[in-house]
């Protein structure tokens, strides 16, 4: 593996079986230095598996790893050093206080105390919990919970924070709190490795992606590189009647030349134009379908083109939906 002082993260090839199992099963990433990486893939990918061992908490069964140049076996201790991690759990006190645990942890990470009661004041007024600093982390909400686990985690500010599935079960509010925090962090000069199930997550926040089913790396590249990848625009219609879908799914088919799926709402409809089309005749399809609906009297209420979702790329890559689409 090649070295490089850009990188934050580096791996060739890494393994890891569980018996039978090979959890990651060759991965290659390269994460850039100073901005959020996100890893995206359904439960079971492999996705906090491969965190593990960057965090140097599980061995490697195969393949190399390096975070700012130190290999996560030999040099274990100088990847430590320079990582932090916020699991899917909190790893917070819950009888203590939001001031107790971080000043606790800034105690263990030996800060003196008036040091320590300094930063976890300041941590805590940064992340909006001042007022709730006296009270016992067991009646935190849900969103407060994250949040004073991810100030838990940057006491000592880390060269790579890793955040994995950091807003799992949040309401879209705490969600928003936790999307603004990851953004001043990595503002302040910090890598983020993000690992998230939720598509829309990945989009607002990382810069490159890395999908991963079955433990191996599907696709790689910006939200922008994985959406044109799979179709060069997507089309969007609302119908205002409901019992014309089906006639409207013929029509278009018809029209554009490929597949139209239907949507969960019930008089939605969604086709991917082919990727080796320009803007301009994509532009040109869609209009002609649109025509064609109006030609077989079926009313269009609403209609958009634009870039396919991260929801769709992940569904042409893995012939799957995600969690998301799959419980809706």
């Amino acid at each position: 593996m090649t070295e490089s002082t850009d990188l934050a993260i580096e791996t060739s090839g890494l393994v890891k079986v569980f018996g039978k199992t090979r959890a990651v099963d060759g991965v290659d990433l390269a994460v850039p230095a100073g901005t959020v990486y996100g890893v995206l893939g359904p439960n079971g990918a492999g996705k906090t598996t491969a965190v593990k061992m960057l965090a140097t908490l599980l061995r490697p069964d195969g393949g190399e790893a390096r975070v700012f140049g130190h290999d996560v076996l030999r040099e274990a201790d100088a990847v430590r050093s320079r990582v932090s991690l916020t699991g899917q759990y909190a790893s917070i006190d819950d009888d203590l206080t939001g001031m107790e645990n971080l000043v606790l942890l800034g105690r263990l990470l030996g800060h003196r105390k008036p040091a320590a009661r300094d930063r976890a004041a300041r941590l805590l007024d940064a992340f909006g919990l001042s007022d709730a600093a006296d009270r016992s982390v067991k009646g935190y909400s849900g969103g407060m919970r994250r949040r004073i686990d991810i100030a838990a985690s940057i006491i000592k500010t880390p060269d790579v924070l890793f955040l994995d599935e950091p807003t799992t079960g949040l309401d879209p509010r705490s969600r928003n709190q936790v999307w603004d925090i990851v953004r001043i962090i990595v503002a302040q000069g910090t890598t983020v490795m993000l690992t998230t199930q939720y598509l829309d997550e990945a989009d607002h926040l990382a810069s490159r992606i890395a999908v991963i089913d079955q433990g191996k790396v599907i696709a790689e590249g910006t939200p922008g590189e994985l959406k044109a990848s799979v179709g060069a625009g997507s089309i969007h219609v609302r119908l205002r009647d409901a019992n014309q879908r089906a006639d409207a799914q013929r029509v278009m088919a018809r029209a554009l030349g490929g597949e139209v799926q239907l949507d969960a709402d019930p008089v939605a409809l969604t086709a991917r134009i082919s990727g080796d089309e320009s803007d301009a005749g994509a532009a040109d399809r869609a209009a002609t379908a649109l025509a064609e609906l109006a030609g077989a009297r079926i009313t269009v209420d609403d209609f958009s083109l634009g870039q396919p979702s991260l929801d769709e790329v992940f569904l042409a890559l893995t012939d799957h939906p995600t969690e998301q689409e799959a419980a809706a």
